[in-house]
Protein backbone atom coordinates (compact mmCIF):
# COMPACT_ATOMS: atom_id res chain seq x y z
CA UNK A 1 0.00 0.00 0.00
CA UNK A 2 1.46 3.56 -0.69
CA UNK A 3 2.98 5.20 2.40
CA UNK A 4 1.89 8.41 1.90
CA UNK A 5 -1.57 8.26 1.37
CA UNK A 6 -1.47 5.86 4.42
CA UNK A 7 0.26 8.58 6.43
CA UNK A 8 -2.41 11.33 4.95
CA UNK A 9 -4.99 8.92 6.20
CA UNK A 10 -3.73 8.68 9.78
CA UNK A 11 -3.17 12.66 9.58
CA UNK A 12 -6.28 13.44 8.95
CA UNK A 13 -8.04 11.01 11.49
CA UNK A 14 -5.82 11.92 14.22
CA UNK A 15 -6.09 15.82 14.18
CA UNK A 16 -9.96 15.65 13.14
CA UNK A 17 -10.92 13.70 16.24
CA UNK A 18 -8.52 15.66 18.07
CA UNK A 19 -9.84 18.97 16.80
CA UNK A 20 -13.33 18.10 17.93
CA UNK A 21 -12.34 17.49 21.57
CA UNK A 22 -10.37 21.44 21.26
CA UNK A 23 -13.87 22.69 20.10
CA UNK A 24 -16.00 21.27 22.72
CA UNK A 25 -12.95 22.13 25.20
CA UNK A 26 -12.96 26.01 23.90
CA UNK A 27 -16.84 26.19 24.06
CA UNK A 28 -17.49 24.76 27.43
CA UNK A 29 -14.95 26.31 29.51
CA UNK A 30 -16.03 29.75 28.46
CA UNK A 31 -19.24 29.13 29.07
CA UNK A 32 -18.17 27.82 32.58
CA UNK A 33 -16.59 31.05 33.16
CA UNK A 34 -20.25 33.14 32.50
CA UNK A 35 -22.16 30.34 35.06
CA UNK A 36 -19.44 30.77 37.53
CA UNK A 37 -19.22 34.33 37.39
CA UNK A 38 -23.19 34.79 37.45
CA UNK A 39 -22.60 32.40 40.71
CA UNK A 40 -19.82 34.73 41.85
CA UNK A 41 -22.20 37.84 41.60
CA UNK A 42 -25.99 36.80 42.37
CA UNK A 43 -24.90 34.11 44.51
CA UNK A 44 -27.68 32.09 43.77
CA UNK A 45 -27.48 28.34 44.42
CA UNK A 46 -28.15 27.37 40.34
CA UNK A 47 -25.38 29.16 39.02
CA UNK A 48 -23.23 26.99 41.21
CA UNK A 49 -25.22 23.52 40.42
CA UNK A 50 -25.36 24.79 36.86
CA UNK A 51 -21.36 25.14 37.07
CA UNK A 52 -20.70 21.91 38.74
CA UNK A 53 -22.79 19.72 36.26
CA UNK A 54 -21.50 21.35 32.81
CA UNK A 55 -18.38 21.39 35.23
CA UNK A 56 -18.19 17.73 35.19
CA UNK A 57 -18.81 17.41 31.16
CA UNK A 58 -16.20 19.89 30.59
CA UNK A 59 -13.52 17.82 32.58
CA UNK A 60 -14.42 14.26 31.16
CA UNK A 61 -13.67 15.80 27.63
CA UNK A 62 -10.65 17.74 28.37
CA UNK A 63 -8.64 14.34 30.02
CA UNK A 64 -9.81 12.57 27.36
CA UNK A 65 -9.06 15.60 25.25
CA UNK A 66 -5.00 15.63 26.76
CA UNK A 67 -4.66 12.01 25.27
CA UNK A 68 -5.62 12.14 22.20
CA UNK A 69 -3.38 15.74 21.74
CA UNK A 70 -0.59 13.30 23.21
CA UNK A 71 -1.12 10.32 20.21
CA UNK A 72 -1.24 12.92 18.18
CA UNK A 73 2.07 14.53 18.34
CA UNK A 74 3.40 10.96 18.55
CA UNK A 75 2.10 10.37 14.78
CA UNK A 76 3.92 13.45 13.77
CA UNK A 77 7.40 12.39 14.85
CA UNK A 78 6.65 8.79 13.48
CA UNK A 79 5.20 9.75 10.22
CA UNK A 80 6.17 13.12 9.61
CA UNK A 81 10.09 12.62 9.72
CA UNK A 82 10.43 14.77 6.73
CA UNK A 83 8.27 17.70 7.87
CA UNK A 84 9.85 17.93 11.39
CA UNK A 85 13.71 17.40 9.39
CA UNK A 86 12.89 20.43 6.76
CA UNK A 87 11.01 22.71 8.57
CA UNK A 88 11.04 22.06 12.15
CA UNK A 89 13.38 24.50 13.44
CA UNK A 90 10.78 27.12 12.37
CA UNK A 91 7.15 25.15 12.77
CA UNK A 92 8.69 23.41 16.00
CA UNK A 93 8.41 27.17 18.15
CA UNK A 94 4.67 27.96 18.11
CA UNK A 95 4.35 23.95 19.12
CA UNK A 96 6.69 24.44 22.17
CA UNK A 97 4.92 27.59 23.10
CA UNK A 98 1.33 25.85 23.01
CA UNK A 99 2.87 22.59 25.08
CA UNK A 100 4.09 25.00 27.47
CA UNK A 101 0.69 26.34 28.16
CA UNK A 102 -1.49 23.55 27.47
CA UNK A 103 0.08 20.93 29.14
CA UNK A 104 1.81 22.35 32.18
CA UNK A 105 -0.22 25.90 33.23
CA UNK A 106 -3.27 25.41 31.65
CA UNK A 107 -3.66 21.72 33.46
CA UNK A 108 -2.13 23.21 36.74
CA UNK A 109 -4.92 25.94 36.83
CA UNK A 110 -7.49 23.40 35.85
CA UNK A 111 -6.40 20.77 38.78
CA UNK A 112 -6.75 23.72 41.16
CA UNK A 113 -9.69 24.32 40.25
CA UNK A 114 -11.19 21.06 40.45
CA UNK A 115 -9.71 20.42 44.61
CA UNK A 116 -10.20 24.52 44.98
CA UNK A 117 -14.08 24.17 45.64
CA UNK A 118 -14.42 24.98 49.50
CA UNK A 119 -11.20 24.97 49.93
CA UNK A 120 -10.49 28.53 48.22
CA UNK A 121 -11.83 31.83 48.60
CA UNK A 122 -14.74 32.02 46.09
CA UNK A 123 -12.79 34.89 44.19
CA UNK A 124 -9.97 33.34 43.60
CA UNK A 125 -11.50 30.03 42.54
CA UNK A 126 -13.24 32.19 39.72
CA UNK A 127 -10.26 33.56 38.78
CA UNK A 128 -8.46 30.36 38.32
CA UNK A 129 -11.25 29.19 35.71
CA UNK A 130 -10.30 32.25 33.85
CA UNK A 131 -6.59 31.50 33.75
CA UNK A 132 -7.88 28.39 32.52
CA UNK A 133 -9.68 29.76 29.98
CA UNK A 134 -7.12 32.16 28.61
CA UNK A 135 -4.85 29.37 28.54
CA UNK A 136 -7.45 27.27 26.59
CA UNK A 137 -7.46 30.48 23.82
CA UNK A 138 -3.36 30.96 24.19
CA UNK A 139 -2.90 27.44 23.05
CA UNK A 140 -5.60 27.26 20.64
CA UNK A 141 -3.64 30.69 18.82
CA UNK A 142 -0.15 28.74 19.37
CA UNK A 143 -1.64 25.98 17.03
CA UNK A 144 -3.29 28.05 14.88
CA UNK A 145 0.19 29.86 14.04
CA UNK A 146 2.09 26.63 13.84
CA UNK A 147 -0.99 25.58 10.98
CA UNK A 148 -0.68 28.61 9.49
CA UNK A 149 2.80 28.67 9.00
CA UNK A 150 2.12 25.93 6.72
CA UNK A 151 -0.43 27.58 4.84
CA UNK A 152 2.12 29.97 4.35
CA UNK A 153 5.99 29.74 5.04
CA UNK A 154 7.15 33.31 6.62
CA UNK A 155 9.61 34.89 8.36
CA UNK A 156 12.38 32.34 7.35
CA UNK A 157 15.69 31.39 5.28
CA UNK A 158 16.84 28.28 4.11
CA UNK A 159 19.72 27.36 5.34
CA UNK A 160 21.93 24.17 4.12
CA UNK A 161 18.22 22.85 2.64
CA UNK A 162 16.62 23.37 6.28
CA UNK A 163 14.17 26.46 7.22
CA UNK A 164 15.82 28.28 9.75
CA UNK A 165 13.63 31.13 11.57
CA UNK A 166 14.81 34.84 10.91
CA UNK A 167 11.54 36.83 12.61
CA UNK A 168 9.26 35.38 14.96
CA UNK A 169 7.09 38.21 14.90
CA UNK A 170 5.99 37.34 11.51
CA UNK A 171 4.26 34.19 12.36
CA UNK A 172 2.44 36.39 14.20
CA UNK A 173 1.67 39.00 11.33
CA UNK A 174 0.46 35.98 8.95
CA UNK A 175 -2.17 36.87 6.86
CA UNK A 176 -3.52 33.58 7.25
CA UNK A 177 -3.53 33.61 10.63
CA UNK A 178 -5.69 36.20 12.66
CA UNK A 179 -9.29 35.42 10.82
CA UNK A 180 -8.45 32.02 10.86
CA UNK A 181 -7.58 31.64 14.67
CA UNK A 182 -11.25 34.18 14.73
CA UNK A 183 -13.21 31.61 12.74
CA UNK A 184 -12.21 28.98 15.41
CA UNK A 185 -12.93 30.43 18.09
CA UNK A 186 -16.05 31.50 17.02
CA UNK A 187 -16.90 28.01 15.82
CA UNK A 188 -15.88 26.56 19.50
CA UNK A 189 -18.39 29.13 20.88
CA UNK A 190 -21.07 27.57 18.20
CA UNK A 191 -20.45 23.85 19.23
CA UNK A 192 -20.36 24.80 22.78
CA UNK A 193 -23.73 26.84 22.30
CA UNK A 194 -25.47 23.83 20.84
CA UNK A 195 -24.28 20.97 22.96
CA UNK A 196 -25.19 23.65 26.28
CA UNK A 197 -29.02 24.00 24.06
CA UNK A 198 -29.74 20.64 22.68
CA UNK A 199 -28.65 18.61 26.63
CA UNK A 200 -31.04 21.08 28.08
CA UNK A 201 -33.31 20.70 25.51
CA UNK A 202 -33.11 16.76 26.25
CA UNK A 203 -33.70 17.49 29.87
CA UNK A 204 -36.59 19.74 29.32
CA UNK A 205 -38.41 17.17 26.65
CA UNK A 206 -38.34 14.53 29.46
CA UNK A 207 -39.20 16.94 32.09
CA UNK A 208 -36.85 16.24 34.55
CA UNK A 209 -36.74 17.61 38.25
CA UNK A 210 -34.24 19.80 37.30
CA UNK A 211 -36.30 22.20 35.11
CA UNK A 212 -35.42 25.35 36.04
CA UNK A 213 -32.05 24.93 35.78
CA UNK A 214 -31.71 23.74 32.35
CA UNK A 215 -34.72 26.13 31.60
CA UNK A 216 -31.37 28.67 32.19
CA UNK A 217 -28.38 26.41 30.65
CA UNK A 218 -30.93 26.59 27.20
CA UNK A 219 -30.99 30.24 27.27
CA UNK A 220 -27.69 30.60 27.68
CA UNK A 221 -26.62 27.89 25.35
CA UNK A 222 -28.77 28.84 22.63
CA UNK A 223 -28.19 32.88 22.76
CA UNK A 224 -23.77 31.86 22.86
CA UNK A 225 -24.71 29.04 19.75
CA UNK A 226 -26.32 31.45 17.64
CA UNK A 227 -25.03 34.95 17.85
CA UNK A 228 -21.38 32.35 17.38
CA UNK A 229 -22.49 31.34 14.26
CA UNK A 230 -22.85 35.46 13.14
CA UNK A 231 -19.18 35.51 13.37
CA UNK A 232 -18.40 32.01 12.49
CA UNK A 233 -20.23 32.83 8.58
CA UNK A 234 -18.45 36.46 8.73
CA UNK A 235 -14.91 35.42 9.66
CA UNK A 236 -15.34 32.35 7.34
CA UNK A 237 -15.71 35.02 4.53
CA UNK A 238 -13.13 37.31 5.72
CA UNK A 239 -10.65 34.59 5.10
CA UNK A 240 -11.31 34.23 1.30
CA UNK A 241 -9.22 37.52 0.37
CA UNK A 242 -5.97 37.04 2.05
CA UNK A 243 -5.99 33.19 1.52
CA UNK A 244 -6.44 33.89 -2.12
CA UNK A 245 -3.77 36.20 -2.33
CA UNK A 246 -0.85 33.61 -0.21
CA UNK A 247 -2.61 30.19 -2.22
CA UNK A 248 -3.65 31.08 -5.66
CA UNK A 249 -4.75 27.47 -5.93
CA UNK A 250 -7.44 27.36 -2.98
CA UNK A 251 -9.08 30.62 -3.81
CA UNK A 252 -7.58 32.49 -6.41
CA UNK A 253 -8.47 33.36 -9.47
CA UNK A 254 -7.33 31.20 -12.85
CA UNK A 255 -4.67 33.34 -13.68
CA UNK A 256 -3.12 33.22 -10.41
CA UNK A 257 -3.38 29.63 -10.70
CA UNK A 258 -1.85 29.13 -13.81
CA UNK A 259 0.95 31.60 -12.20
CA UNK A 260 2.08 29.24 -9.05
CA UNK A 261 1.38 26.13 -11.40
CA UNK A 262 4.08 27.48 -13.83
CA UNK A 263 6.52 28.79 -10.88
CA UNK A 264 5.80 25.30 -9.01
CA UNK A 265 6.71 22.87 -12.18
CA UNK A 266 10.15 25.20 -12.71
CA UNK A 267 11.04 24.76 -9.17
CA UNK A 268 9.92 20.97 -8.22
CA UNK A 269 9.18 19.87 -11.83
CA UNK A 270 5.97 18.29 -13.41
CA UNK A 271 2.42 17.12 -10.94
CA UNK A 272 -0.69 18.27 -9.90
CA UNK A 273 -0.45 21.15 -8.19
CA UNK A 274 -4.08 21.67 -7.77
CA UNK A 275 -6.11 20.95 -4.48
CA UNK A 276 -8.14 17.84 -4.64
CA UNK A 277 -12.11 18.42 -5.41
CA UNK A 278 -12.94 17.00 -1.29
CA UNK A 279 -11.69 20.39 -0.30
CA UNK A 280 -14.37 22.29 -2.52
CA UNK A 281 -17.11 19.87 -1.65
CA UNK A 282 -15.92 20.42 1.96
CA UNK A 283 -16.18 24.11 2.00
CA UNK A 284 -20.26 23.69 0.20
CA UNK A 285 -21.52 21.75 3.08
CA UNK A 286 -19.69 23.34 5.65
CA UNK A 287 -21.49 27.02 4.58
CA UNK A 288 -24.97 25.06 4.18
CA UNK A 289 -24.57 23.90 7.73
CA UNK A 290 -23.29 27.28 8.71
CA UNK A 291 -26.70 29.05 6.69
CA UNK A 292 -28.76 25.96 8.53
CA UNK A 293 -27.96 26.65 12.37
CA UNK A 294 -27.86 30.64 11.26
CA UNK A 295 -32.15 30.11 11.69
CA UNK A 296 -31.67 29.14 15.13
CA UNK A 297 -31.68 32.93 15.65
CA UNK A 298 -35.34 33.13 14.66
CA UNK A 299 -35.64 31.12 17.54
CA UNK A 300 -34.55 33.15 20.10
CA UNK A 301 -38.04 35.64 20.21
CA UNK A 302 -39.75 32.48 21.46
CA UNK A 303 -37.94 32.74 24.77
CA UNK A 304 -40.27 35.54 25.75
CA UNK A 305 -42.23 34.01 28.16
CA UNK A 306 -40.77 30.27 27.91
CA UNK A 307 -42.52 29.97 24.34
CA UNK A 308 -39.90 27.96 22.99
CA UNK A 309 -40.28 25.45 26.13
CA UNK A 310 -44.04 25.44 25.64
CA UNK A 311 -44.37 24.82 22.11
CA UNK A 312 -42.08 21.93 22.74
CA UNK A 313 -41.56 21.43 18.99
CA UNK A 314 -38.43 24.11 18.94
CA UNK A 315 -36.86 22.34 22.04
CA UNK A 316 -36.68 18.82 19.15
CA UNK A 317 -35.32 21.08 16.45
CA UNK A 318 -32.32 22.13 19.05
CA UNK A 319 -31.76 18.54 19.95
CA UNK A 320 -31.57 17.60 16.45
CA UNK A 321 -28.96 20.72 15.70
CA UNK A 322 -26.45 19.97 18.59
CA UNK A 323 -24.03 17.36 16.05
CA UNK A 324 -24.33 20.24 13.20
CA UNK A 325 -21.49 22.06 13.99
CA UNK A 326 -19.26 19.47 15.25
CA UNK A 327 -19.65 18.01 11.54
CA UNK A 328 -19.41 22.14 10.48
CA UNK A 329 -15.87 21.85 11.93
CA UNK A 330 -14.72 18.41 10.38
CA UNK A 331 -15.56 19.71 7.11
CA UNK A 332 -13.97 23.54 7.55
CA UNK A 333 -10.22 21.59 8.96
CA UNK A 334 -11.02 19.97 5.85
CA UNK A 335 -11.15 22.23 3.62
CA UNK A 336 -8.20 24.40 5.06
CA UNK A 337 -5.56 20.88 5.15
CA UNK A 338 -6.89 19.05 1.91
CA UNK A 339 -6.79 22.86 0.35
CA UNK A 340 -3.01 22.91 0.29
CA UNK A 341 -2.66 20.00 -0.98
CA UNK A 342 -0.12 18.48 -2.24
CA UNK A 343 2.36 21.00 -0.14
CA UNK A 344 3.62 19.82 3.44
CA UNK A 345 4.24 23.82 3.25
CA UNK A 346 2.94 25.57 1.14
CA UNK A 347 5.16 26.08 -2.31
CA UNK A 348 8.01 25.01 0.17
CA UNK A 349 7.76 21.43 1.13
CA UNK A 350 5.60 18.52 -0.80
CA UNK A 351 3.59 16.47 1.30
CA UNK A 352 5.41 13.22 -0.39
CA UNK A 353 8.62 14.86 0.33
CA UNK A 354 8.19 15.43 4.46
CA UNK A 355 6.30 12.02 4.59
CA UNK A 356 8.90 9.23 6.92
CA UNK A 357 10.39 6.73 4.61
CA UNK A 358 8.70 3.67 6.16
CA UNK A 359 6.99 1.00 3.97
CA UNK A 360 3.70 0.45 3.09
CA UNK A 361 2.94 -2.22 5.83
CA UNK A 362 4.69 -0.10 8.85
CA UNK A 363 2.29 2.53 7.75
CA UNK A 364 -0.70 0.73 7.79
CA UNK A 365 -0.04 -0.86 11.06
CA UNK A 366 0.93 2.71 12.79
CA UNK A 367 -2.83 3.93 11.21
CA UNK A 368 -4.49 1.17 12.40
CA UNK A 369 -3.29 1.58 15.67
CA UNK A 370 -3.79 4.81 15.89
CA UNK A 371 -7.14 4.90 14.20
CA UNK A 372 -8.53 2.03 16.97
CA UNK A 373 -6.67 4.08 19.74
CA UNK A 374 -8.44 7.68 18.63
CA UNK A 375 -11.24 5.81 18.06
CA UNK A 376 -11.73 4.44 21.38
CA UNK A 377 -10.87 7.73 23.11
CA UNK A 378 -13.63 9.21 21.40
CA UNK A 379 -16.35 6.97 21.55
CA UNK A 380 -15.41 6.73 25.21
CA UNK A 381 -15.09 10.73 25.60
CA UNK A 382 -19.35 10.42 24.56
CA UNK A 383 -20.31 7.48 26.11
CA UNK A 384 -19.35 9.19 29.65
CA UNK A 385 -20.45 12.43 28.81
CA UNK A 386 -23.89 11.35 27.77
CA UNK A 387 -24.18 9.06 30.51
CA UNK A 388 -23.20 11.98 33.00
CA UNK A 389 -25.77 14.45 30.82
CA UNK A 390 -28.64 11.89 31.60
CA UNK A 391 -28.11 11.90 35.07
CA UNK A 392 -28.82 15.02 35.10
CA UNK A 393 -27.65 18.25 37.61
CA UNK A 394 -28.03 16.32 41.52
CA UNK A 395 -25.49 14.03 43.06
CA UNK A 396 -22.35 15.87 41.35
CA UNK A 397 -19.06 15.02 42.38
CA UNK A 398 -17.84 18.32 41.25
CA UNK A 399 -17.83 20.64 43.89
CA UNK A 400 -19.14 18.54 46.49
CA UNK A 401 -18.99 20.03 50.12
CA UNK A 402 -17.12 18.26 52.37
CA UNK A 403 -20.07 17.87 54.62
CA UNK A 404 -22.34 16.58 51.94
CA UNK A 405 -19.20 13.99 50.91
CA UNK A 406 -19.88 12.45 54.92
CA UNK A 407 -23.39 12.64 54.49
CA UNK A 408 -23.40 10.47 51.57
CA UNK A 409 -24.16 7.07 51.35
CA UNK A 410 -21.40 4.82 51.47
CA UNK A 411 -20.60 2.53 48.43
CA UNK A 412 -18.64 -0.26 50.14
CA UNK A 413 -19.02 -2.72 53.03
CA UNK A 414 -17.33 -3.79 56.12
CA UNK A 415 -19.12 -7.56 55.51
CA UNK A 416 -15.72 -10.39 55.36
CA UNK A 417 -15.62 -12.31 51.84
CA UNK A 418 -17.19 -15.21 53.53
CA UNK A 419 -20.56 -14.14 54.49
CA UNK A 420 -21.41 -12.57 51.29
Amino acid sequence: MDPLLLARLQFATTTTIHFLFVAVTLGLVTLLVVLQTAWQLTGKPKYERLTRFWGTLYLINYVLGIASGILLEFQFGLNWSGLSRYVGNVFGAPLAMETLVAFFLESTLLGMWIFGWHRLRRGVHLALLYGVALTAYGSAFWIMVANAWLQHPVGYELRDGVAELTDFGALLRNPTLGMAFAHVVSAALTVGGFLMAGISAWHLIRRTPDHALFRTSLRLGLVTGSVAVLFVVGFGFAQFGPVGAVQPTKFGDDAARAAATADWTARFGPGDYQPPALAAVALGFMMLIGMVLFFALFLLPLLYRDWLIRLRFPLYLLLLAAPLPFLAVILGWLTREVGRQPWAAYGLLRTQDAVAGVSGGTMLASFLGFSLLLGALAVTNWVLILRQAGRGAHDLALGRSPAAALDAPPTWTDEPLIAR
